[in-house]
């Protein structure tokens, strides 16, 4: 009874989640529309009003971005707000976390790599650019240095570390099987065929 349930359990646990997950996106999504459509004094609607407008309205600012003034417009507020640095640090890194997620039909210049360890192991990591920046490359010795993302597991966190190319091993495995892989500690591994 004990291996049922938790069988039950492991299949039905993920599915619930995220559809809740899902769910609570759109009824957050859903109630700011709707307070959007009673501050313009539309009080009558139907459920999924409210969300049908915020993706209306996200579809409308895409398409604003693509006119110049207007990218033209919102690149000085950014940077007048880039000003204060606590306001830096946290859009900063929300930009980027975005631009990961974003790559516009580009293909992904992240390469999955091993890394020796002192004791013979090996570490899974990724090369997230081949360009560190200057200021890096000023400060380490003469080299080939790249910057790699070693995942932590079950955390969006991870350590980044400047190893020279020729003591990485590429790996010819996508870096989102690889992700998944440092993400779930193994755990999760796309079957071979």
């Amino acid at each position: 009874m004990k291996k049922t349930l938790a069988r039950g359990l492991m299949n039905l646990l993920p599915m619930a989640l995220s559809l809740w997950l899902f769910w609570s996106l759109f009824v957050s999504l859903d109630g700011l529309g709707i307070v959007i459509l009673e501050l313009v004094g539309i009080n009558q609607y139907f459920v999924g009003a409210g969300f049908m407008l915020v993706v209306a309205l996200v579809f409308a600012v895409g398409l604003l971005f693509s006119v110049s003034p207007i990218v033209w417009l919102y690149g000085w507020l950014e940077r007048q707000l880039m000003r204060f640095p606590l306001f830096k640090s946290v859009y900063g890194s929300i930009r980027d976390i975005a631009s990961l997620m974003n790559r516009d039909g580009k293909p992904t210049s992240q390469k999955t790599v091993l890394v020796k360890q002192a004791n013979g192991s090996f570490v899974v990591g990724f090369i997230m650019t081949d360009t560190p920046p200057q200021p890096l490359l000023d400060a380490l010795p003469e080299g080939d240095w790249v910057p790699v993302l070693f995942q932590l597991s079950y955390q969006m966190a991870g350590v980044t570390s400047l190893i020279k190319r020729d003591d990485l091993i590429m790996v010819d495995w996508s870096f989102e099987e690889a992700m998944r892989f440092n993400l779930t500690a193994g755990i999760s591994q796309t079957p071979t065929k």
